[in-house]
């Protein structure tokens, strides 16, 4: 299901028992097109989450951890002016519209009482947040301006007037009645009675008419009765919030839907549904946004070295013809008098191939003693790039090793972890470091990730190459046990236990092999051995370490066991 009017509804009612006379102690914005509003309301602080993303547009409370930028966007400040202390009167949805206003009660900066509005519209890559004064409808700020030049229908930009969106000449699904139902199915016959449904009637998604319909076994005479039916079945209150998980999508209902196969999963609230839905999608987009120029830059460099090993895998396989070049200019040099200067190539016999004749090509600006020195020229050249060549090859393959486990860590991330991947970046040359008159707020070092194995064992995974190196070479003790999937980027997995049981052992592997670049794969390989065999050579990358005497395990990555062992 869509975040359509219907979802809408049960939401606006959800936030209005949860929040109710609620007040904002604290406005973050962490990303660019969202905010959370920190309120105190029924004894608890709940963190509220309004989001104008293009794809991701919606409200709801979020448990899910965010990272607030160092300099706070210009709307997190003028918001955290107007509403810091203030009073959550009232939660209203404009029609059926997915259009909610929250009006809250403040005080302006001469303690006279003011109310204001925060309006979300819900529309797309239309969507935006704009704070508005009750009053006058003077938009006071948005999250995102758009002058008039580009908006026909009205101006988005702080000092104008706030104009609602274009009204649809629709009806309400929730004071509609049976007889508006017949006609609206009839309105137009070329039209299938989906269609004439959300034609008809306001904020009905496709996915909530279809189960209409559903509902109703397609007979039109039965359609009015499961409508309303429905319609009661949302409006009660008494909401089951499932997500049904189909071959190839995932969908968020209020309630269970009958027309939607799949697996159920019901959740305590709408707002935890949606974190279940959109945790992954949404952290995968915020990490986009904010890694976007670290994604690239690692794909850049990572291609690079890509071509500079094939390039010395070249000159390498060169260098086992570097024999050929010496035999050439020794028998140039016994032969000097056979040729002379301006002939392109000559035929001599080889003294080293039972005086076979062979044909060696010649430099026409070269005399007889030069051409054979060009020979050997080349066959010290490439004798002494033997070993260079090998060494260089090696730096490669660690380089490409590092740059592949960095862009692996980039994919699993959370927006978090963003900072650290950059910091270790900066720290490895690969970004320089902004020389800035202020002085810099240093990147705190993340802790590494607890989860809990079925026996109460704790497991602890490094999200980044530096928590990495600290797990494995500071934190963690010379008896506990270290995984990693074998041959293969990823994380660091730590059992802090000398002697742990099979089952810890299978599910630790299993974290390990879920935070890797084999996420997606079947029987994934983990290498397990205790901390104290752990070395790390001098000079290396950051979460590069060898080992030996490891065992080896296989398991498939399963994200719910994951998710459940998760502290």
């Amino acid at each position: 299901m869509s975040f359509d009017g219907i979802f809408t509804h049960t939401m606006v009612n959800e936030l209005k028992e949860l929040l109710n006379n609620g007040r904002i102690s604290k406005v973050h914005q962490p990303y660019q097109s969202e905010i959370i509003l920190v309120m105190r309301a029924n004894g608890k602080n709940h963190k509220v989450l309004l989001s104008a993303h293009p794809s991701y547009a919606r409200i709801q409370t979020t448990e899910i951890p965010y990272e607030n930028p160092n300099t706070p966007p210009n709307f997190c400040m003028m918001m955290r002016k107007q509403l810091e202390g203030a009073i959550l009167e009232n939660i209203e949805q404009i029609g059926n519209d997915r259009v909610i206003h929250f009006t809250f009660k403040g005080r302006d900066e001469i303690g006279d009482v003011r109310n204001v509005v925060l309006v979300v519209e819900l529309m797309g890559r239309h969507s935006n947040i704009f704070l508005i004064e009750q009053d006058t409808k003077r938009i006071v700020d948005c999250i995102k301006h758009v002058p008039s030049s580009m908006n026909s229908y009205r101006s988005v930009m702080p000092g104008a007037t706030y104009i609602a969106p274009p009204h649809q000449d629709k009806l309400n699904p929730f004071t509609t009645t049976a007889v508006e139902i017949t006609e609206s199915l009839a309105s137009d016959p070329e039209l299938s009675l989906q269609k004439n449904l959300q034609t008809a009637y306001q904020g009905l998604g496709g996915d909530t008419t279809a189960e209409i319909i559903y509902r109703s076994e397609s007979n039109p005479s039965e359609i009015p009765a499961a409508f309303l039916a429905f319609i009661q079945e949302v409006s009660d209150g008494h909401h089951t919030p499932t997500l049904t998980t189909g071959a190839k999508k995932e969908f968020f209902t209020p309630t269970p839907f009958l027309s939607l196969d799949g697996e159920k999963k019901i959740f305590g609230n709408l707002s935890q549904l949606l974190d279940a839905y959109y945790s992954g999608k949404a952290e995968k987009d915020r990490v986009n946004q904010q890694g976007s120029d670290l994604i690239r830059l690692v794909n850049v460099e990572l291609q690079r070295n890509v071509k500079k090993l094939k390039k010395l895998e070249q000159t390498l396989a060169e260098t086992e013809f570097a024999d050929d070049y010496r035999i050439k200019g020794e028998i140039l040099t016994a032969y000097l008098h056979e040729f002379e200067k301006g002939q392109k190539e000559v035929t001599l016999l080889n003294f080293y191939d039972d005086e076979k004749p062979i044909k060696i090509t010649l430099d026409v600006r070269k005399n007889p003693s030069q051409n054979a020195q060009k020979y050997f020229a080349k066959y010290q050249k490439l004798r002494n790039a033997v070993a260079f060549v090998g060494e260089q090859i090696e730096l490669t393959l660690n380089e490409i090793d590092y740059l592949e486990s960095v862009g692996t860590q980039l994919s699993l991330a959370t927006p978090k972890d963003v900072a650290e991947i950059k910091e270790e970046l900066t720290q490895e040359g690969y970004l320089k470091k902004k020389k800035t008159k202020k002085k810099a707020m240093k990147t705190q070092q993340g802790k590494p990730e607890q989860y809990r194995s079925s026996d109460g064992t704790s497991i602890l995974v490094g999200k980044n190459n530096l928590q990495n190196d600290q797990l494995t070479l500071k934190t963690a003790r010379k008896t506990d046990i270290w995984l990693h999937t074998k041959n293969i980027p990823g994380s660091h997995v730590i059992i802090q236990d000398s002697n742990p049981s099979e089952e810890t052992i299978l599910e630790a592997a299993n974290i390990a092999a879920y935070f890797s670049k084999s996420q997606l794969s079947a029987s994934v390989p983990v290498d397990l051995v205790p901390v104290k065999l752990i070395r790390k050579p001098n000079g290396a990358k950051p979460g590069y370490v060898i080992y030996e005497g490891q065992r080896t395990v296989s398991v498939t990555p399963d994200k719910e066991l994951v998710a459940r062992l998760k502290v």
